[in-house]
């Protein structure tokens, strides 16, 4: 979109001959991911999901799908974006942005912050790291997706659809929600996410819902879009790295209608061996989950 605009303002300017057409080349959804292929030069399979701020996660999803089937023996998954105009105009428009930084589940939270980058990880078969002399940062254990099916910008209020993807995600794992250490949440810092998302946990972890330690990357580096759900998996295993859950930035009051155990002021111990669940839902009402553990030398898989 950036690329569009930058196009535009120059079609706008010209006032003699043509301006340069090269910049639309790079607009096709696929654009990044194919740079990165030539880059790398991959020769598997190459693909782009565009599910708003649930692509990223869902890219993971999908590296996973790729190994289990054998199709690949190394994947590159992840998540890119980068702000422009269009973007900050349009969550304006929608009146979702905080003018201070986000405090998602505060009770004093106004909205979302903008933020771009990028987050990748490089996923493999255990006997495949192995070969290669690699050591395992941690084991991705399942993903799951829904849909909503409700509104283009809004959650259902209920969370049913996020409900939906965080139990695929255990099922795919084999685990229960009891064995969750932690959840690193979508935590927008909007008003609708908020609860929704709240209410989500509290179907899925039950009587664990207000004990469950929870935590907010976007709070750190704001929404990153559409890679937030590949950021914030790269934030769940540092957590793993670092031994703890990492607190949620800045202060303020949980709000009580979410009720969530937000991670707060300072960061928590994380036992060895922890698995954890890191959440992601979308404009459109795409949704997606991912369940992680800590990566012990002794397992075999």
């Amino acid at each position: 979109m950036a690329e569009c605009e930058e196009y535009v303002a120059r079609l706008l300017a010209v006032r003699e001959g043509h301006p340069r057409l090269a910049l639309l080349a790079s607009q096709q959804l696929n654009g990044p991911g194919d740079a990165v292929a030539r880059h790398l030069c991959t020769t598997g399979p190459v693909e782009t999901l565009s599910s708003a701020c649930a692509s990223g996660s869902l890219a993971i999803g999908a590296a996973l799908d790729a190994l289990r089937a054998g199709e690949v023996d190394v994947a590159v998954a992840g998540g890119a974006d980068s702000l422009c105009l269009l973007t900050y105009s349009g969550f304006n428009s929608l009146r979702l942005v905080d003018p201070d930084p986000c405090v998602p589940f505060r009770r004093d939270r106004k909205g979302m912050s903008l933020g771009e980058g990028s987050g990748v990880l490089v996923l493999e078969r255990l006997n495949h790291a192995r070969r290669r002399g690699a050591h395992p940062l941690a084991e991705l254990e399942g993903a799951g997706a829904s849909c909503d099916a409700h509104h283009m910008t809004a959650p259902h209020p209920d969370g049913e659809g996020s409900v939906r993807a965080m139990k695929a995600a255990l099922r795919d794992a084999g685990v229960s929600p009891d064995d969750i250490a932690f959840v690193n949440t979508h935590g927008t810092g909007t008003q609708q996410n908020d609860v929704a998302e709240a209410r989500a946990i509290s179907t899925v972890f039950g009587h664990r819902a207000d004990k469950i330690p929870v935590t907010a990357t976007k709070g750190a580096v704001g929404h990153l879009l559409g890679s937030a759900g590949a950021i914030e998996a790269v934030d769940t295993v540092l957590c793993f790295l670092d031994r703890c859950i990492h607190a949620t930035h800045d202060g303020g009051a949980v709000d009580a209608e979410c009720g969530v155990d937000l991670v707060l002021e300072k960061q928590r111990p994380l036992p060895e061996g922890s698995k954890a669940m890191s959440t992601s839902f979308a404009f459109g009402g795409a949704n997606a989950a991912l369940v992680f553990s800590d990566w012990q030398e002794d397992e075999v898989s």
